[in-house]
């Protein structure tokens, strides 16, 4: 008898057993091994060359970009105009000897090994989960809308309507109302369900009521973002599709991330980002605050240096850390991050510490230069100072330190459209470390799971 494929047995299906993993698998190692030798079969060991002329570029757009960032004057303006003149120029010499189709096609390839080893290494693909529980329609749905999200969705797709038209009853939010108070009162008043038509900030505070009463919670994406609306598999462009989720839903459990007290549904973010959003110009003109508050925040004393311990890591001196209610992905291209499940039980985290040109353009690079990532239940984050500017889901608080970060797995029943919220985990995500790691393995990778630390 034919002996098992190296690594089979009765939970790690061979090669050979019609499991699409293993067939892309082999797609990652080959499209990979194909992005390294276009190059080298184009131009021969020159190649090698233009590769290292590719990755001089991407440091010097970094370098640039910092610079734009964390100066003022002629240096930024020197800085904005390095990191347009470096991709520029590579992509000309690469057009002037011939290069640029070969580019186009590694780069092509390399982007199907992201997408063939994203599948592979996604929770959900390896490993189906739970399907979403069948929900019996509420007797009693509240849902809470705020009409100035998104750029006026609420009106502009008629929810106020369409939602007491299938038995809702509808508070709209006027002025700056308590909406934890709001929330805590319609519970109280009998309601079986709670919803918010809103922005990410909005959802965190009644999301924690309904953890709090163990009610279930829809998400109808009417902000901005919607991120959290997002990694449910929620259509952003169609807010008015998630109301079917109160007569024909399915439940999920999902996990709720908590920075000290507060509930935050997609991440809590520390230092330079926090400090521009509580910039109280910040909401009317987002990019130029940015740009005026940044150099001080990434150079100066304005924001105090934090610190990060998890388990046995330890950071220090980092200009920012971003904690997340389960780990991101980052995809290439922009706003292409998102969460591979919403049920790891676990935090993503991301420590920032650039503190100078070097440092920048060794991020950019592609090397992990002032970036941390890392995984744990429970994070903690502390300063210099009696406070630190945290931005929950968006909105601008101040939290006294050291502020512990945890993860409740499983604490909030989310509610969905039958067959409308897929989970984005199917969907495959740029992770170079792990996209390396795979074309190293020797065989199939069927029993991965997220540490608790990681770098």
């Amino acid at each position: 008898m034919e002996p098992p494929a190296p690594g089979a047995g009765p939970d790690r299906p061979g090669p050979h057993d019609g499991d699409p993993g293993a067939g892309r698998i082999w797609l990652a190692r080959a499209a990979l091994l194909g992005g390294v030798l276009v190059p080298l079969v184009a131009a021969g060991l020159r190649g090698v060359l233009w590769v290292l002329l590719g990755v001089a570029g991407l440091a010097l757009t970094g370098a640039g970009l910092w610079w734009t960032l964390a100066h003022t004057g002629a240096v930024r303006a020197c800085g904005a105009a390095l990191a347009v003149a470096a991709p520029l120029t590579v992509l000309g010499l690469y057009a002037t000897h011939g290069m640029l189709g070969p580019a186009v096609a590694s780069l092509a390839l390399v982007l199907l090994a992201v997408a063939a080893a994203g599948r592979v290494l996604s929770p959900r693909s390896r490993a189906g989960g739970a399907a979403p529980a069948p929900a019996t329609a509420p007797r009693h749905p509240w849902i809470l809308m705020n009409p100035h999200s998104g750029g006026g969705k609420v009106g502009r797709f008629h929810l106020v309507e369409r939602a007491r038209a299938a038995g809702a009853r509808v508070t709209v939010l006027t002025g700056r109302q308590d909406v934890t108070a709001l929330a805590r009162r319609a519970v109280a008043e009998g309601a079986d369900l709670l919803a918010v038509a809103g922005g990410d900030g909005t959802q965190a505070l009644v999301a924690e009521v309904a953890h709090e009463n163990d009610l279930p919670f829809v998400v109808i994406p009417a902000g901005t973002r919607n991120h959290f609306a997002l990694d449910l598999g929620l259509d952003r462009e169609d807010p008015a599709a998630a109301l079917e989720a109160l007569t024909d839903g399915v439940e999920r459990r999902v996990d709720l991330g908590f920075a000290g007290d507060r509930v935050f549904v997609n991440n809590a973010s520390f230092g330079t980002y926090a400090a521009v959003v509580g910039n109280p110009g910040y909401r009317g003109a987002q990019l130029r605050t940015a740009l005026h508050d940044l150099p001080e925040l990434l150079t100066g004393e304005r924001t105090p240096r934090l610190r990060m311990r998890s388990g046995h890591r330890r950071a220090q001196g980092l200009q920012a850390v971003l904690v997340s209610n389960n780990p991101y992905r980052y995809a290439v291209g922009p706003g292409r991050g998102h969460r591979g499940s919403l049920d790891s039980g676990l935090l993503g985290v991301l420590c920032v510490h650039v503190d100078n040109t070097v440092q920048a353009a060794r991020t950019a690079g592609g090397r992990k230069g002032g970036l941390t990532r890392l995984t744990g239940t429970e994070v903690t984050v502390d300063a210099d100072a009696a406070t630190v500017p945290v931005g929950i889901d968006g909105e601008h608080v101040m939290l006294p330190v050291p502020v512990v970060c945890r993860i409740v797995p499983g604490a909030l029943r989310v509610r969905v459209p039958r067959g409308r919220g897929a989970p984005r985990g199917s969907r495959p995500s740029a992770d170079w470390h792990r996209v390396l790691h795979l074309a190293r393995r020797s065989g199939p990778v069927w029993h991965h799971r997220p540490h608790t630390t990681g770098g």
